[in-house]
């Protein structure tokens, strides 16, 4: 669908409602909504070519980066937990392309919504959101993790979040977050963008982050089962070194076939590299116990 001027004369619409008062962003379920034509067709254009292609939009809210999707073309799911909003965005955009517009929890369902749509296509759909700041790290896990990831996501977080998401080794913003997500996938930021461009203005800047779902490093993974309860269990005590917070999942015996100066570190510190030579470290078998008294006596 070419661009008509539909997306702008939506956002004016959503705006002058807001400003009367006859819809209404919900702080309980951080709703924040991007009305900028210009960042909207930005944040679309990172996916690359639309037309046609199945995006999951979670969280549209009053349907603006909806209106952009479908504007470039593509087949969008959307879901939407506040249903005052899905009922005023499904009238607005009646005839304006493809909309499956769903009133769920996408906590719940986003994954299964995500698998359904591979199903019926060529390859995984793409996630395409501005996300709910509530639910956006746990949203993020469960898809990058699902057993049918989306082709790509896009998505548009609060800043902080981002620098967690793309965090190198030694860097003070690197957490559970950041591994979580990378032990599954690439994730690079791709713009800031400033508070001053939603409505209402959140308390902080946000962030459109590409994350890629990778094939390599999920394999990596399933073949170290241990490795992401490892991870979990020294983040709980990130202040303390790596020896101290695997101690509660491994043996000392175990631990003795680590290196001891990566014993030192803390966990925000490691490279996924690292991680891995823990993981089959500590999986490796112990070494058999060492006998005394020389060879067993085998004569009569």
């Amino acid at each position: 669908m070419v661009a008509d001027g539909f997306l702008e004369r939506h956002l004016m619409s959503v705006r002058a409602a807001l400003r009367a008062e006859a819809m209404v962003a919900h702080k309980r379920m951080s709703q924040h909504f991007l009305l900028d034509a210009s960042l909207l067709r930005r944040v679309v254009a990172l996916a690359g070519e639309l037309r046609g292609r199945e995006v999951v939009e979670i969280g549209p809210g009053p349907g603006g980066l909806t209106a952009a999707l479908l504007e470039a073309g593509a087949r969008v799911t959307a879901i939407e937990l506040d249903p005052e909003w899905a009922r005023a965005t499904a009238l607005a955009l009646v005839g304006r392309g493809t909309l499956d517009l769903r009133v769920e929890d996408a906590l719940v369902t986003a994954a299964q919504v995500v698998a359904r749509l591979a199903e019926r296509s060529s390859r995984p759909p793409l996630v395409i959101s501005n996300l709910p700041y509530a639910i956006a790290s746990p949203l993020l896990i469960d898809l990058v993790r699902a057993t049918v990831p989306p082709d790509k996501l896009i998505v548009m977080v609060q800043k902080e979040v981002a620098d967690r998401l793309v965090a190198a080794p030694g860097v003070p913003a690197v957490g559970l977050l950041t591994f979580l997500v990378q032990l599954q996938a690439t994730a690079r930021r791709r713009f800031v963008v400033p508070a001053g461009a939603f409505v209402p203005p959140p308390k902080v800047e946000s962030a459109v982050v590409e994350i890629v779902p990778d094939a390599e490093r999920r394999a990596e993974l399933q073949r170290r089962p241990a490795l992401e309860p490892m991870i979990r269990a020294a983040f709980q005590q990130r202040r303390k070194t790596l020896r101290r917070g695997l101690s509660e999942v491994s043996g000392e015996e175990a631990l003795m076939r680590i290196d001891p100066a990566l014993l030192k570190r803390r966990p925000e510190e490691l490279s996924l590299d690292d991680w891995y030579v823990l993981a089959d470290a500590l999986a490796a078998p112990a070494a058999p116990a060492a006998t005394s008294g020389g060879a067993p006596d085998t004569s009569n």
